[in-house]
């Protein structure tokens, strides 16, 4: 049953990223991606708030957690589910943990990026 709570939210969450992309993208040019970064911030706010309130009122629902966290946050935008664990390094004083997950994740993340096209560059030529 708990993959049915995630699938739920995950459809919603996917859903919700694909008509939030394309009416940026209708309303602003595309040199900057101004739909992904309202995603990624978006889904961000509404992860902290989701977690601030269930944290106090509904601390043993994890039917909330699975449809809103999991699922439709972790569709709409992982990078919600990266800033929140930053938050909770920093919350928890280990503030030098959570700048090495920062930048960590945003350096390799660059960097598995890179190797990823670089791969797929050259297996497309061949």
């Amino acid at each position: 049953m708990q993959a049915v709570w995630i699938s739920i939210g995950a459809v919603a969450g996917a859903n919700a990223r694909y008509w939030v992309g394309l009416w940026f993208a209708r309303i602003l040019p595309w040199n900057f991606p101004y739909g992904t970064l309202f995603i990624n911030l978006s889904g961000s706010f509404v992860l902290g708030l989701f977690f601030a309130i269930v944290n106090v009122r509904y601390p043993s629902s994890s039917i909330g957690r699975l449809l809103i966290a999991t699922g439709f946050c972790g569709a709409y935008t992982t990078f919600s589910s990266f800033t929140y664990e930053a938050l909770e390094l920093i919350r928890e004083g280990s503030w030098g943990l959570g700048a090495l997950y920062v930048s960590g994740s945003v350096l390799a993340g660059l960097g598995a990026v890179g190797a990823g096209y670089a791969l797929g560059g050259l297996l497309a030529r061949t």
